[in-house]
């Protein structure tokens, strides 16, 4: 396990978190809010040649810089979307077609979450999975701002809101929660 040590404190690494994902080769998988595409990679050799990862991402420079790195790596799986799920339909994915969706600390950020998560619970197939990685504080100026926190609770009312039903609760760090949801 590789997990990187700050001040006495564990912030654990994209291939941590990704092992709990249990994502299968064949699996078509969403990175809402895919960012600089950190866990990109890692899901691409998870899903396999015959699945698929979508980095959603609303800023374009990143969506951009996901198809370069894609590109020069190689990388044939992964479909870099430039969009925004805050709309409907927004996230330009099809009906029920993910298996896997995930958020990683962008729930946080989301003006519109209920919004948003209604578009996530459209792309997702019934019976799909919905991982949510969030922080739990504010450590020393990184993540969110004390009051832009989305406590555990918070997230779960939200999700269950929007079609999906809690699973269970997963190691995601010291400053981080991470919960799954089945859609209905």
């Amino acid at each position: 396990m590789t997990e990187s040590i700050l001040a006495g404190k564990r912030f654990v690494s994209p291939e941590t978190v990704v092992s709990h994902f249990h994502v299968r080769e064949g699996d078509s998988v969403a990175d809402y809010g895919a960012g600089a595409g950190f866990y990109v990679q890692l899901l691409s050799k998870k899903v396999g040649q015959t699945g698929t990862v979508y980095a959603c991402e609303i800023q374009k420079e990143l969506v951009e810089r996901i198809g370069t790195i894609t590109r020069t790596n190689g990388i044939h799986n992964v479909r870099p979307l430039w969009c925004d799920v805050e709309m409907e339909k927004g996230s330009k994915i099809p009906d029920g077609v993910i298996d896997i969706g995930l958020l990683i600390n962008t729930l946080f950020q989301l003006q519109e979450k209920e919004i948003a998560l209604r578009e996530i619970a459209r792309t997702i197939r019934s019976g799909g999975k919905l991982y949510v990685v969030e922080w739990s504080d504010s450590f020393g100026g990184l993540g969110p701002q004390p009051s832009e926190i989305i406590s555990l609770q918070q997230t779960q009312a939200l999700c269950e809101g929007c079609g999906f039903i809690y699973e269970n609760e997963f190691d995601a760090g010291d400053h981080h929660y991470g919960v799954s949801f089945r859609k209905i």
